[in-house]
């Protein structure tokens, strides 16, 4: 069992930085490709960034790509979303998942087969 736990929320303004933290507990991340999803209300969730297991190679969605960067640190079993530029379209829930037989690359098309998921933090950005 894997207990992910996420922090790093808040409200910013538009143009603003965040840095979110997913840090797990219960088993090495080491075995899981590791992903950022987010929910904004009355929308469906929808992948933002994936890691692969090594770190090495990285995937985002096209919302986000060039503003935000994932990474890993499996010494510390935590992986990071670093969020620039954000806009209010940004605003959401972020969750992290944790994959132990898809890829990075095809994370984005497995929620459904996510083993594990933390629980949330609120991002909202203000205009």
């Amino acid at each position: 069992q894997v207990q992910l736990v996420e922090s790093g929320g808040g409200l910013v303004q538009a143009g603003g930085s965040l840095t979110l933290s997913c840090v797990a507990s219960g088993r090495t991340l080491s075995n899981y490709a590791m992903g950022w999803f987010r929910q904004a209300p009355g929308k469906k969730r929808e992948f933002v960034a994936a890691v692969s297991r090594t770190g090495r190679s990285t995937y985002y969605a096209d919302s986000v790509k060039g503003r935000f960067t994932i990474s890993r640190d499996n010494a510390k079993n935590t992986v990071s979303l670093q969020m620039n530029s954000l806009k209010p379209e940004d605003t959401a829930v972020y969750s992290c998942a944790a994959d132990s037989v898809g890829s990075y690359y095809t994370l984005g098309s497995r929620e459904s087969e996510v083993d594990y998921w933390g629980q949330g933090t609120q991002v909202t950005v203000s205009s």
